[in-house]
């Protein structure tokens, strides 16, 4: 047994986690690969006949290979019930609450960092490891476990991190931390990897076609019927258009509404138990003020009724800005921005930042407009 440990590693079939799959082994480690059977393409429909992305029948051979010539097991864990229930499932009740959901956040904190753990743990594994481009430390002072950004920020992954406990943390390394992607790349292509030069895919892992739309519509019986031919108005009331069914828009859009008023409008509110789509001009999308919900604190134990000032960002590729976080009503936090942010989405994240270090974060709940 290695001195070091021994550590569970979720490995996709992508470069990031076979990387940090042989960097672990190099370094010492007793390595477990497992790649995670999360969805299948026959219920998710869509691009069956090429299939593509972590869940693939190349990508489980990929990591395979990898573990054989480097000389740690490899497993295939099926988590499509967990996924299911988690993340499927929730995804689909947030876009028929008109809201707009991000499903990467509850893969890692409900599948990868509980659902992975407890298999770890389950095989003797003394830490889990991941792909992401991060960084996890103990903070002697505050006595928690810290998550912070990478050395490329380019590659920043903490935004969809900030549901993972402190518990989890504590379980966790990052072997990718100090590393950017060109760099990772070169060290895929030393030790022979397969994978050196595989292309990342960006589309939501069980809609491999990229849409939402198809894949709302087949798995919700008679959705269309349901949804469409509802109105589109303005937020003083006047009936404008007709839209194809809430579920298919999200705050700020501006493309696909299919009206002609003579000016720019955008998404600025969804109303599903009406069945409306309310549009404004640009600046009825700015707001300074949100609440959240579900919200994880990494670096701080609990928020003073005062608050603290952090930067804040509400969605992955936003800047973060100065903010104000502070407890909210009926349980919520409150996050008020010295400046305003635009197009703030129900059902998206806000993450909170000190610097580099990832503060917490949570589930928008609420957008108060200007």
């Amino acid at each position: 047994m290695s001195r070091h440990g021994t550590v569970v590693v979720g490995m996709s079939g992508g470069v990031d986690s076979s990387v940090a799959a042989v960097l672990l082994k190099e370094q010492g480690y007793d390595v477990i690969g497992i790649t995670m059977k999360t969805w299948d393409y026959q219920t998710s429909g869509g691009n069956t006949k090429k299939e593509t992305g972590c869940c693939s029948l190349e990508s489980i051979n990929d990591a395979r290979s990898i573990a054989v010539r480097h000389g740690f097991p490899h497993y295939i864990v099926d988590f499509r019930e967990d996924f299911g229930g988690e993340v499927i499932s929730n995804f689909i009740g947030e876009y028929l609450s008109g809201r707009t959901p991000n499903p990467c956040v509850l893969c890692n904190t409900r599948v990868k960092w509980n659902s992975m753990l407890k298999k770890g743990l389950a095989l003797g594994a003394d830490y889990i490891s991941t792909g992401h481009y991060a960084r996890v430390r103990f903070d002697e002072i505050r006595k928690r476990y810290i998550l912070s950004k990478g050395k490329d920020p380019k590659k920043d992954q903490t935004y969809v991190l900030w549901g993972i406990s402190q518990a989890a943390l504590s379980k966790t390394l990052f072997p990718l931390s100090d590393l950017t992607k060109p760099e990772v790349r070169d060290l895929a292509r030393q030790f022979g990897l397969r994978t050196a030069d595989k292309s990342e895919s960006y589309e939501i892992c069980f809609i491999p076609d990229n849409d939402y739309n198809r894949f709302l519509k087949d798995t919700v019986p008679g959705l269309e019927e349901k949804v469409n031919h509802g109105k589109i108005m303005t937020e003083a009331g006047e009936v404008i258009g007709e839209h194809d069914g809430y579920p298919f828009y999200t705050i700020g859009q501006r493309r696909g509404l299919n009206i002609a008023v003579g000016r720019p409008v955008y998404v600025t509110r969804i109303d599903p138990d009406a069945n409306i789509v309310y549009v404004g001009e640009d600046d009825s999308l700015l707001t300074t003020r949100v609440l959240a919900g579900q919200v994880n604190l990494i670096a701080w134990e609990s928020l003073p009724e005062t608050g603290i000032r952090a930067e804040a960002k509400i969605r992955y590729k936003d800047s973060a800005e100065p903010a104000l976080i502070r407890p909210g009503e009926a349980g919520l936090t409150e996050i008020v921005f010295d400046q305003a942010k635009r197009a703030v989405t129900p059902g998206q994240s806000v993450v909170f930042y000190e610097g580099d270090d990832l503060a917490g974060g949570g589930i928008i709940e609420r957008a108060f407009i200007q």
